[in-house]
């Protein structure tokens, strides 16, 4: 193998690889090498809290692929990884943040390892850190060691662009079901006020009746407004109730048409709603209509 330096050399000439990374990651890259690493590493920062990224890193260092490399070329993935607290093939770490590895044994001749040959051991360190509220810096180095000669060879950058992309889409899925959560969190919070106000008018226009004359007819007419607002029905021929918000979601129970239903939950597209015998559930706006 030749010197660090030349390996380095032809890393750097690698521009094209550089440009194509930040272009699809669209945030800051900076390609550095220190003592503690033989690797160049990818290193770059996440609009993520630190709790969240940790999330995401984790279950990829779990998911057993060393993503962006292979062996063969009728099989493009590398499974069989195993997680790791610390390796040998990396001096220890004695930088700030939390260090993870994944290794793979028994390679050969991994791609994307530059000038690599013979049976050996891929081994990816990952360094999540901490650098605001919103902001987490990561760094993934990933090198080949082979096992006779224990010759070391450093990725072309594939590896780590790699890891780094299935680590953003896991991720970017995390922060998007929190802010599903919240928005639904809202949503109760908006219809247990809208109840609470319909409540309290219903309690104040009840009182201003029973003191009229006409109450018992007029109280009759509001109280029948209001059950059109809170009340639906199952359409023809009838529904599932699900158990969440989406039609893969398990079925609770059958409703037959006509079913009157309570609403609990507004969403743009389905009702959260409880049945005349107290289960609760969901049920899209197309298989609901209003009272007669």
């Amino acid at each position: 193998m030749g010197s660090r330096s030349t390996i380095v050399n032809k890393y750097i000439k690698s521009g094209s690889m550089l440009v194509a990374v930040y272009l699809i990651f669209a945030s800051t890259t900076a390609w550095s090498k220190d003592r503690n690493s033989p690797s160049t590493g990818l290193v770059m920062e996440f609009s993520a809290s630190y709790d969240d990224a940790l999330r995401a890193l984790q279950e990829i260092v779990q998911d057993q692929t060393i993503h962006g490399t292979y062996m063969f070329d009728r099989e493009k993935t590398l499974t069989g990884a195993v997680t790791a607290d610390s390796t040998p093939l990396f001096d220890r770490w004695e930088g700030s943040g939390k260090v993870f590895y994944k290794i793979r044994t028994e390679v050969i001749a991994p791609r994307h390892f530059l000038d690599s040959a013979d049976l050996g051991t891929i081994a990816v360190r990952y360094v999540l850190t901490s650098i605001s509220a919103q902001r987490t810096g990561l760094r993934i180095d990933a090198i080949f060691v082979e096992k006779a000669h224990r010759a070391l060879h450093i990725s072309d950058g594939t590896v780590e662009s790699s890891e780094y992309k299935v680590i953003q889409d896991r991720l970017q899925a995390i922060q998007f079901a929190e802010q599903e959560t919240a928005d639904a969190e809202r949503h109760r919070e908006s219809i247990a006020l809208a109840q609470e106000s319909l409540l309290r008018q219903r309690r104040d226009e009840s009182t201003q009746l029973a003191a009229a004359q006409n109450s018992a007819q007029d109280l009759e007419r509001r109280v029948t407004m209001l059950r059109h607002e809170l009340e639906r029905r199952v359409k023809a021929p009838g529904a599932s109730l699900k158990a969440a918000p989406f039609h893969s979601a398990a079925d609770l129970a059958e409703l037959a048409a006509y079913t009157d239903v309570v609403i609990a939950i507004v969403t743009p597209h389905w009702l959260g709603v409880e049945t005349p015998r107290g289960q609760r559930g969901w049920l899209p706006l197309e298989q609901l209509e209003s009272l007669p």
